[in-house]
């Protein structure tokens, strides 16, 4: 993240400002002092119209639109708090006095007042629902009240006295803070729960006053709810990050600093500490900004003598700090988890609905999109084809607790690989992956289809401390092996972010040391030492310069060209420094330009020269042929389920924009020598497309070889050798897009078929249907392939229904076997088989379909008549259809069945199953075994226990007609009875 001071408010009379406090709701300041100070204002929006093009800071504002003075106190207000869900502000004075004010018909009214008048207040908290308010005093009483003002409970808590008060998210607990730095947990009806455990004591030094309480009340969270929401500010600079109030293990955070407020953004995915630090025997005002895991982000210096607090605005674009009699106001620059690779942006989301990260994968071209779901999300880096994800999983996997997944423009993962060290750091080049933690960094070789490199992946892993040119290598084939061993020996310097091109992998670390190494070989061979630890760092397209934003804000530019084999070096040769930036871009076809942003304006410099600098606020995506695409990121996320083309900017460079008002005002000639002047070879593709539009065929052929664009000089070659004047005028109109035009100039020059050529290179098959019908001769295959076309894209709808009407007119028999299956159309499916003559292989597909649905009869017609009768018979023993199987064995003198309906018999039989056996035998017309089992069953004596002795008359009937040949045919009608019988009793 990035902030800076953007606007400073005074308060009149120079009076001393004691707190402030923004509803992010409703976006009103209330500022309260010295001498009965309170005023509560409201900043003007800005215009609608700059938000949309980006063309103005979003936060930027020049007055305000709400501003009211209150005189209801006379001494020193020392607390306001926000009740933000009913719009209430609730205000206390250092004798104790607290007024509660309500906003109605656009003027603040005082609704109620309360004075104790035995001791001051040091803390109000509203809960997260706005329906209770809890007050503390410094003598211990505790009062907790109803939005309407009625008491629920009051009792002095400890002898000890208070400092601070605070409601869980749940509005269930409340969180005291003593005087003697300890922290109390109550219930929400004053009953004591426990002690929280407190880390940030030193009992050498004395008693450590808690400075602030904050607790986010996840109303927004955008964040990962296990993540600390719980901070305690300590006075001498330690914060303690609790996920809980029950948190064994929190973390802790020395901002080295004498503090004095904190305060979490509207999301809980930021945390401001404020206060002051001893700089050189002078007082420094700063605020430090941490995410949730205690991270150090951003440090931004404040003027002014004494610092108070500092709050945050609504959506975390700005933060309000309160210094003196000042109010200044900070932009924030959010570091959201993003890249842009091959007109493809990639960005992280929070969505409502299913927890976790959402990563959407956004065509800026075709304005598609497509999610991906991951638990836990790291960091983003982009290059060429292909961009790599760092996650954390939600288990422990045997593979890796930390996954580096490779993905291509369409969401899809290439490949990947499982770590064991959480990556704090990422990039990728063309051929490599590169991802360090604080102590360990390692080098992914991967491997995509289309590479032509090793054929297994290979990994390297080195201490940054190491020279890699002695390092190990750990895992030399990481297809082999499952487990990455780390090297868990810690650093006192330990790694802070790093940067990769195709020659170099830069690495910078918390002293500021810049380690540059060689690729691939992966030598280190130049350290360089700046001032202040980078925050990010760029290479140019050539990897001869090396650009670096450190945590303050300033940008620096060193030449990386030839410092190969030096020893540490100073960056005191830096030609080019600037302040207050937060985000740069290197030309991909231009080694010297190089756009950053700075502020609410993006610059342009060529080598150390300023170009020229634009209005803008938006983050930069690519910089090529003189123009710079940026995307409004903050806008995006707002709304990440439906990004709008109108969020992606783009911006020409002065150059281009004068090259192009010289070619429409002066003319051809006075554009070349502007340009010849400042060579691009965009721009002379610019005056070679103007000298095409006057058909200067010389002038363009030669502005074309100019900008080394051999394609388009074949091009205009070809149009020379075109001697019909109509149709060189169409293809220089197709030259240019304007297809429409061009095919109305083929049709005047009566060439109807190069029309119908240019719409098949096109693609375009509706107009190509429509050329064919108006007469245009052509061969039945065009037609055919048009229909087919048409019905292909209609596929890609999803719509089977319009796809099969063009199959039909394109004569796409095997495309229409698919669309009914997917349809489930097994009337016109089972057409198709009396359609298709004998022996066509659709017919086994067919069959196939009809027998995956469990369609026998249908299944068994299409495989017969296709030739695949054993298909057939198999079909119809797996299904226990013997009759048909019978039929077709008897028929196709196949001797299988009759194996299969034995050894099936003699299965069921010693299973038990004798009943089944002798259906089995019936149905596959096997009467005389039917029979032969019918006397094994009547001769058991065992069934006249069993069965009703009407039941084993019958069957000894059946068995005596059986054993005689010629009464085949009352076994076969008795058998069909037997279905009713129970099974085999065993």
């Amino acid at each position: 993240m990035f902030a800076y001071l953007s606007k400073k408010i005074a308060i009149p009379n120079d009076t001393k400002i004691n707190a402030i406090a923004w509803n992010k709701l409703d976006g009103y300041i209330a500022v309260a002092g010295k001498n009965g100070l309170l005023k509560i204002f409201k900043l003007k929006s800005p215009k609608k119209d700059d938000q949309k093009l980006g063309n103005k800071d979003p936060t930027e504002t020049n007055s305000l639109s709400t501003d009211q003075i209150f005189e209801a106190y006379i001494e020193n207000i020392e607390l306001a708090v926000w009740n933000e869900v009913h719009e209430k502000l609730t205000t206390s004075d250092k004798n104790g006095l607290i007024i509660v004010w309500m906003f109605y018909k656009n003027v603040w009214y005082e609704e109620m007042r309360y004075n104790r008048k035995q001791s001051i207040v040091v803390g109000i908290a509203w809960s997260a629902d706005g329906q209770k308010i809890c007050i503390t005093y410094e003598d211990g009483i505790a009062i907790v009240a109803c939005i309407e003002g009625y008491r629920i409970w009051s009792r002095k808590l400890l002898s000890t006295p208070l400092s601070g008060v605070q409601w869980s998210p749940d509005s269930k607990f409340l969180l005291f803070s003593l005087k003697t730095g300890d922290l109390h947990l109550y219930d929400h009806q004053g009953n004591f729960m426990t002690k929280l455990n407190v880390f940030c004591q030193n009992t050498s030094s004395g008693v450590v006053h808690v400075v602030g309480l904050a607790w986010y009340n996840g109303v927004n969270r955008s964040v990962y709810s296990s993540c600390p929401n719980l901070s305690i500010t300590f006075e001498n600079g330690k914060t303690q990050l609790m996920k809980n109030e029950s948190d064994p293990s929190p973390m802790i955070v020395d901002t080295r600093m004498l503090a004095v407020h904190c305060s979490w953004n509207h999301d809980g995915s930021l945390l401001a500490i404020c206060g002051q630090q001893c700089v050189e025997e002078k007082q420094m005002n700063l605020v430090q900004f941490y995410s949730p895991f205690g991270r150090h982000l951003k440090t931004l210096k404040v003027p002014g003598n004494s610092i108070r607090c500092c709050v945050w605005e609504g959506e975390s674009k700005r933060v309000a700090i309160a210094v003196d009699s000042f109010i200044y106001l900070a932009n924030v620059q959010l570091d959201y988890k993003w890249c842009y690779f091959k007109n493809t942006l990639v960005f992280s989301s929070f969505r409502p609905e299913k927890p976790g990260i959402c990563i959407t994968f956004w065509d800026t071209c075709n304005n598609q999109c497509r999610i991906k779901w991951v638990h836990e999300l790291l960091g983003i880096a982009g290059c060429g084809e292909y961009c790599i994800i760092a996650t954390k999983s939600d288990n422990k996997d045997p593979l890796g607790e930390y996954g580096l997944i490779l993905y291509n423009t369409l969401g899809n993962p290439v490949s990947g690989i499982y770590i064991d060290f959480e990556p704090i750091a990422i990039g990728i080049s063309s051929y490599q992956v590169f991802a360090s933690s604080k102590n360990n960094f390692i080098v992914w070789y991967f491997k995509t289809p289309k590479s032509i490199s090793a054929s297994k992946n290979r990994l390297k892993m080195f201490h940054i401390d190491d020279s890699p040119s002695y390092a190990v290598e750990i895992i030399p084939e990481l297809e082999s092996a499952r487990d990455i061993p780390v090297n868990t020996k810690e650093t006192i310097d330990p790694v802070c972010c790093l940067i990769a091109s195709d020659k170099y992998l830069i690495i910078g670390r918390d002293s500021a040391l810049i380690q540059i190494y060689v690729l691939p070989a992966l030598v280190l061979t130049n350290k360089i030492k700046i001032s202040t630890r980078p925050y990010k760092m760029a290479i140019n397209c050539t990897s001869t310069h090396l650009a670096i934003i450190d945590i303050f804000g300033l940008m620096r530019v060193l030449d990386i060209s030839e410092g190969l084999g030096r020893p540490v070096s100073s960056s005191t040769d830096s030609k080019l420094e600037r302040k207050d930036v937060w985000a740069m871009c290197w030309a991909s076809d231009n080694p010297q330009l190089l756009a950053i942003m700075e502020k609410t304006r993006m610059y342009i410099f060529r080598g150390i020269c300023l170009e020229e600098s634009v209005a803008f606020s938006g983050y930069l995506c690519n910089f090529t042929d003189l123009e710079i695409q940026a995307v409004l990121l903050d806008k995006v996320i707002e709304h990440p389920e439906k990004p709008l083309k109108d969020h992606i900017i783009k911006i020409e460079m002065k150059s281009l924009r004068d090259t192009k008002q010289l070619l429409e005002i002066a003319g051809i000639n006075e554009a070349i020598q502007f340009v010849e002047e400042n060579e691009h070879p965009r721009l002379w593709c610019l005056i070679a497309e103007t000298a095409l539009k006057q058909m200067n065929l010389i002038m363009a052929e030669t502005c074309f070889a100019k900008a080394k664009n051999y394609s388009k000089v074949l091009f205009v070659k070809k149009l020379q050798d075109t001697h019909n004047y109509l149709i060189r005028r169409a293809r220089i109109a197709a030259y240019f897009r304007n297809y429409d035009e061009a095919e109305n100039i083929y049709v005047e020059a009566d060439r109807s078929d190069l029309a119908l050529k240019l719409r098949q290179t096109l693609g375009d098959w509706f107009r190509v249907i429509q050329i064919l019908k108006s007469g245009v001769t052509a061969s039945d295959t065009v037609l055919q392939t048009a229909y087919n076309a048409i019905a292909d894209y209609f596929v890609q709808l999803n719509n089977w229904t319009s796809a099969i009407k063009y199959y039909e007119l394109g004569k796409n028999t095997g495309k229409l076997v698919e669309g009914y299956y997917h349809l489930e159309d097994w009337k016109n499916l089972d057409a198709m088989i009396d359609c298709l003559p004998e022996g066509d292989p659709l017919l086994e597909r067919i069959g196939d379909m009809f027998a995956a649905n469990a369609v026998h009869n249908e299944a068994v017609k299409a495989y017969v008549k296709v030739g695949k009768v054993i298909s057939a018979v198999n079909l119809c023993v797996m299904y226990n259809r013997w009759d048909v199987a019978s039929d077709l064995a008897k028929t196709y003198n196949i001797s299988k069945v009759s194996e299969l309906v034995t050894k099936y018999t003699t299965d069921l039989v010693q299973q038990g199953e004798i009943i089944n056996a002798i259906r089995i035998n019936t149905e596959a017309k096997y009467y005389l075994l039917a029979a032969e089992q019918v006397f094994k069953i009547t001769c058991q004596k065992r069934w006249l226990k069993t069965w009703k002795l009407k039941m084993v008359l019958r069957l000894m009937n059946i068995s005596v007609i059986g054993s005689i040949d010629g009464s085949i045919n009352i076994i076969r009608d008795n058998g069909l009875l037997l279905n009713t019988y129970p099974k085999t009793p065993t």
